[in-house]
């Protein structure tokens, strides 16, 4: 008798040990698929936003002290010409969102030889021998925070200045929307510069640059609905 009740217990623990695993199993699957998915979302999320922004970079010759020095003082003078050039922000194009940012753009391709003049000034004015080459490239950004705003990594179009060998820390903002013109050391996004991203992107869009981990979370545990309206004041048309 007592061994039948012992082996009772054995094949009840068995099964409750196989009940364990296979749960476990299963909630490593759904778990793994969860994960696949969120990092597909950000991924669709981030080629949409790169469509939406135009970013501004700068190399210097190497991370020498004095070359980063000067790499900040060509930020400055580019950045200033950019600003008397282009006019009032607002009146830059007339339209959507997306018009402005390839005007944006254009402006740029077509301003490449006054901005390396600019930029190849102040390099002589400094007493550097090395010079300055601007281009409208498509380049990968690993993750760039700004301050309590992340730029996920990916394929942007940017802006981007080459001093000397161009083999030293970067420097980099955002040219449209027109961060750049707000702060030009481009530490924190203030609240003037998320009004203008908020306007500017989609809602999911926003929400990515400033609540990634909120944003992973939420579609890991919920999903969600596409959402491709712009947001203009905080509501979405």
């Amino acid at each position: 008798m007592e061994d039948r009740k012992t082996g009772k217990n054995t094949k009840k623990w068995i099964c409750m040990a196989a009940a364990v695993g296979i749960a476990l199993f299963l909630t490593g699957l759904l778990a793994g698929e969860r994960t696949r998915m969120v990092q597909a979302k950000v991924a669709k999320t981030q080629e949409s936003l790169a469509e939406e922004v135009f970013r501004f970079h700068v190399l210097g010759n190497s991370d020498r002290r004095k070359d980063q020095e000067v790499k900040l003082k060509v930020r400055d003078a580019v950045i200033d010409y950019m600003k008397r050039d282009m006019g009032e922000w607002e009146d830059l194009s007339d339209g959507e969102d997306a018009a402005k940012a390839e005007a944006t753009k254009r402006w740029a391709k077509t301003h490449l030889r006054k901005i390396e003049d600019t930029a190849n000034q102040v390099l002589e004015e400094e007493g550097y021998s090395y010079r300055a080459k601007a281009e409208v490239t498509t380049c990968y950004f690993p993750d760039k925070r700004y301050g309590d705003v992340l730029f996920p990594e990916g394929e942007y179009e940017a802006l981007r200045i080459k001093l000397g060998k161009a083999k030293g820390r970067n420097w980099w903002c955002v040219l449209y929307p027109n961060l750049c013109f707000m702060n030009s050391t481009c530490a924190v996004v203030e609240e003037d510069g998320k009004k203008v991203l908020k306007e500017a992107l989609t809602a999911e869009e926003y929400e990515m640059v400033t609540a990634a981990s909120d944003f992973k979370i939420k579609w890991f545990f919920f999903g969600g609905k596409e959402k491709d309206e712009k947001i203009h004041g905080g509501n979405q048309k």
